[in-house]
């Protein structure tokens, strides 16, 4: 069983995993709480390639529905926070 993970644990995770599906974002100069969608280049494809990750690394299944209320950093972590399995 793994050890739950902190926010700022989290956060580290996923700004990792922006940086490994699109490597010419500066995950640190993103602002946690506007739209990566606005401060990045993420199209669909690196999107879904993201939830994947999201899914193989902490074993968190994002349905389709709830993709849209993953639109900043603030609010990935928060749901990860909420769906991590204890």
């Amino acid at each position: 069983m793994s050890p739950v993970l902190t926010a700022d644990e989290i956060r580290a995770k996923v700004l990792s995993y922006l940086s490994d599906i699109a490597p010419e974002i500066d995950a640190k100069a993103l602002r946690p709480d506007l739209s990566l969608r606005e401060q990045t280049e993420i199209d669909s494809v690196d999107f879904l390639r993201f939830v994947s990750r999201l899914y193989e690394d902490l074993g968190v299944n994002v349905p389709e529905a709830d993709y849209a209320g993953l639109d900043t950093i603030d609010r990935i972590v928060d749901y990860l926070a909420e769906k991590m399995p204890a």
